[in-house]
């Protein structure tokens, strides 16, 4: 068995360094302790994406990951990434250049089109000003939480929110981190950017 204190690390990094330790065994179990939900959040989500098996312990103010890899599992988790549909990657909150209501008008109206669209995709990334989108306020939430509903995966930026002090007005989705958006639009057949 083998143990990672990823506490006190931010954002990615208790997930790279999971990571990187995963990728150094064939087999076994890997405890990773972190001291945040964000965190124990983040890495459950990549081990279980990289097809392992997860059980978490909470101890105190920390978490334990107590992450099992077995052989076989990469090539179960490539298979699954290997069937991932489109992503759709909103960096504003508005459309286009030129008028901002105008812009914020086609927002509204390609996601309300998005929800009514076949296939939809898997996931809905939100960067930079896209966050605004998802947050308390935001003309759009009735929209976002139809694609929620409809099982798109809405994922909104950590370091975004954290950046314009949104993380406690987060109404619709998740936060996400860096490792997981990218993985996301690397395994993805189709990335869709809307900015």
């Amino acid at each position: 068995m083998t143990e990672l204190d990823a506490r006190g690390l931010s954002c990615p990094h208790p997930v790279l360094e999971t990571k990187k330790v995963l990728a150094g065994i064939q087999e076994g179990t890997v405890t990773v302790i972190v001291d945040n939900p964000e965190s124990k959040e983040n890495v459950y989500r990549f081990a279980l994406y990289e097809g392992c098996r997860v059980e978490v312990d909470e101890k105190g103010r920390d978490f334990h990951l107590h992450i099992t890899k077995r052989p076989g599992d990469e090539a179960k988790a490539g298979e699954a990434k290997a069937a991932v549909p489109s992503v759709v990657c909103i960096t504003t909150d508005r459309v286009g250049v030129g008028s901002e209501e105008l812009g914020a008008i086609l927002m509204k109206a390609f996601l309300n089109t998005l929800w009514d669209y076949e296939p939809s995709p898997e996931k809905l990334i939100l960067i930079n000003n896209g966050v605004f989108l998802a947050t308390e306020g935001s003309a759009v939430l009735d929209a976002l939480s139809l694609l929620e509903n409809k099982g798109v995966e809405i994922l909104s930026c950590g370091t975004c929110l954290a950046f314009y002090d949104l993380k406690d007005k987060l109404k619709v989705g998740r936060i996400s981190n860096m490792h997981e958006i990218v993985a996301a639009m690397m395994t993805s057949g189709r990335v869709i950017n809307i900015s």
